[in-house]
């Protein structure tokens, strides 16, 4: 069993950050203990956003992590998503520098925008601050969108092999992170996932069929898939192709059973495929 801090949020309504995080890493043999940033009453692209419940917990975050150093607690890694604000990049900075030593695994998904733009939080200042914590990194899974916010590129909605290439050799600052790219449509018909392993230097692309619809949660969704199967022990080509197929088949699943997109993908049904190819 292995243990990581989760720092995500968590919404209340509509499957996204911790209630997919939390189930998905579960039933690959990990154990998550979230580390809250904000409770949402619903996930942010739901209507009627000025009847939204929005608790931030920036100011509980250091205090969560002293009393768990206080309780000798250790993890073997972590993984963080959507971030609200400078300072609570400063404490999982500080949170890093803490618990940071041979063998731990960190994960950012580096959560700043989809379809060319920024979230409207996300302002260059914050942009710049996801990117020092992303540098800390051992793996970053971005989305195109946010890969482009990394680099200082123009977006592309879809870039060749050979421009996603460079960016994977790229965003890897020199070899020195491993990079999943995701949301890359490498044909009309297929949507998957470019990563670069830093142990070896190695570029793969895994596609698969594309499920029409715009599911949420779906990059939460894959970063825990592919978290898991790092800590299993795969390599970074295997974590990507899981997560490339698992993804595809929940945000299909959903479309056959005709669920809202804004709910997310129908992951919870096949968590047993995970669970089964540990």
């Amino acid at each position: 069993m292995k243990h990581i801090i989760a720092v995500h949020d968590l919404s209340g309504f509509g499957r996204c950050s911790l209630t997919v995080v939390l189930p998905t890493l579960a039933a690959m043999g990990v154990r998550a203990y979230p580390l809250l940033t904000a409770y949402l009453s619903a996930q942010t692209a739901f209507p009627a956003g000025d009847k939204a419940v929005f608790l931030d917990l920036t100011d509980a975050m250091g205090q969560v992590l002293e009393h768990w150093k206080y309780l000798n607690a250790q993890f073997d890694g972590f993984y963080s998503g959507f971030l609200g604000s400078p300072e609570q990049m400063d404490i999982l900075t500080a949170c890093l520098r803490e618990y940071q030593r041979p063998g731990f695994l960190t994960l950012v998904d580096p959560v700043m925008g989809d379809n060319g733009r920024p979230y409207r939080t996300y302002t260059p200042q914050l942009c710049a601050r996801m990117g020092e914590l992303a540098a800390q990194a051992d793996v970053i899974t971005p989305n195109l969108t946010e890969a482009a916010i990394l680099l200082g590129e123009d977006y592309d909605p879809d870039p060749s092999l050979d421009k996603a290439t460079d960016w994977l050799r790229r965003l890897s600052l020199e070899g020195r992170r491993s990079v999943v790219l995701t949301g890359l449509s490498l044909t009309p018909s297929t949507l998957g996932a470019g990563c670069l392993d830093r142990e070896t230097g190695e570029i793969h692309t895994f596609q698969a069929p594309l499920a029409h619809g715009r599911f949420s949660g779906t990059g939460d969704l894959f970063a825990s898939v592919c978290l898991g199967r790092l800590l299993a022990g795969h390599s970074l080509a295997q974590a990507t192709q899981t997560a490339v197929d698992f993804v595809a088949r929940a945000a299909q699943a959903a479309l056959d059973r005709g669920v809202d997109p804004l709910q997310g993908a129908d992951f919870e049904p096949l968590l047993g495929l995970l669970t089964q190819s540990q």
